[in-house]
């Protein structure tokens, strides 16, 4: 359901932490929750100190509030550890669940992957 990998750095990225991006594929619902929630605890283990944790939706298109519930969580405890959780390609369904819990604000959105890592296809 979800894979990570932290993305290698390039000579423009200077002294920034390369984004760790995490991948998500189907839905983000009460029977996903324990993989979801293990993807995100791996990537905080394996991110580079500061990096951002960049979580790929291109390939998740429902969000219930069991899948919620884990991504709140594991942005707590992201910026806990010295993270930022960030949303790419977040579909209309999701903005509209972040919207009505008003937790829109809570996140930095970017509109794909591609500005924080090589195009990898489908993971």
């Amino acid at each position: 359901m979800a894979t990570g990998k932290a993305q290698e750095s390039s000579p423009d990225t200077g002294p920034e932490p390369v984004p760790y991006v995490v991948r998500v594929r189907g839905d983000m619902d009460l029977g996903h929750k324990e993989r979801l929630r293990a993807s995100f605890a791996e990537a905080l283990a394996q991110a580079p100190a500061g990096s951002d944790i960049v979580v790929d939706l291109w390939n998740s298109s429902f969000c219930d509030s069991a899948g919620l519930s884990t991504l709140l969580t594991a942005r707590t405890k992201a910026l806990e550890e010295g993270h930022r959780l960030v949303l790419a390609s977040p579909g209309h369904q999701m903005i509209r669940l972040l919207e009505l819990t008003r937790a829109e604000d809570l996140f930095r959105y970017l509109p794909s992957t591609a500005d924080v890592a090589p195009e990898e296809g489908p993971s």
